[in-house]
């Protein structure tokens, strides 16, 4: 039975995502505080978060950090705040997704067993990978893909789950242009429900993390009305 953990200070709201969730064979368990939550976050093992932003003690988008930084499950933030800047916010610290209140329940469901489905298919493809390529080097970028560690020069750099995906899927096909929508669908599947600015968040990420300037990219090329190339 799969885990979840509810991060939210809304009690009727945090036991509407328990009981959609315990319905469709779910286990849960509540946290009211961001301190409470993280603490069972990073001391206990749950196979998604559902993450409120606006919480006691400790805010979402600092839980999500804490969290993002030992470990990699999936992550969806829960608010009601629709501004983008929320959003962009969130996906930038290492979130998977991101639902705005008020939300449909089956949605949410949908998209918990979507984003737990492609964690789990990533992790058995990571462990079945012994006789595939085990390193991608281009220039003074070095992606390690078993380790899904990646190296800049000498020094290694922290990406989240979704920026290490899309960095990895565009090295591993370089010099070839992908439309935003064939990216979300590659990197997000079934839950992205076509929300092509998440790949533009994701891809001045990378270029912060891999790029000597970011605003005139080496690496990954804006291709406009067309997509992004990785340039080798």
């Amino acid at each position: 039975m799969k885990k979840i953990l509810i991060i939210e200070d809304d009690e009727s709201i945090a036991e509407l995502e328990r009981d959609y969730l315990e319905i469709t064979g779910f286990k849960t368990e509540i946290a009211q505080d961001g301190y409470k939550g993280l603490d069972l976050a990073l001391n206990e093992e749950f196979d998604l978060i559902l993450l409120d932003v606006m919480l006691p003690g400790k805010d979402g988008f600092k839980v999500c950090q804490e969290i993002r930084a030992v470990k990699e499950i999936p992550i969806l933030m829960v608010t009601a705040k629709k501004e983008d800047i929320y959003k962009i916010q969130g996906l930038g610290i290492g979130a998977d997704d991101y639902i705005v209140k008020p939300f449909s329940p089956s949605e949410l469901v949908a998209r918990v067993n979507a984003h737990i489905s492609r964690y789990e298919r990533l992790t058995t493809i990571e462990k079945n990978s012994d006789n595939e390529k085990s390193s991608i080097i281009i220039g003074r970028i070095k992606i390690l893909l078993k380790a899904r560690r990646v190296y800049i020069g000498e020094n290694e750099v922290k990406f989240a789950n979704k920026e290490f995906e899309l960095l990895m899927f565009l090295a591993s096909n370089p010099n070839i242009v992908f439309s935003k929508d064939t990216l979300l669908d590659r990197i997000w599947g079934e839950e992205s429900l076509g929300d092509s600015s998440t790949i533009t968040v994701h891809i001045n990420r990378i270029r912060e993390k891999i790029e000597l300037d970011s605003s005139n990219p080496e690496y990954i090329e804006t291709v406009w009305g067309a997509g992004y190339r990785f340039n080798l």
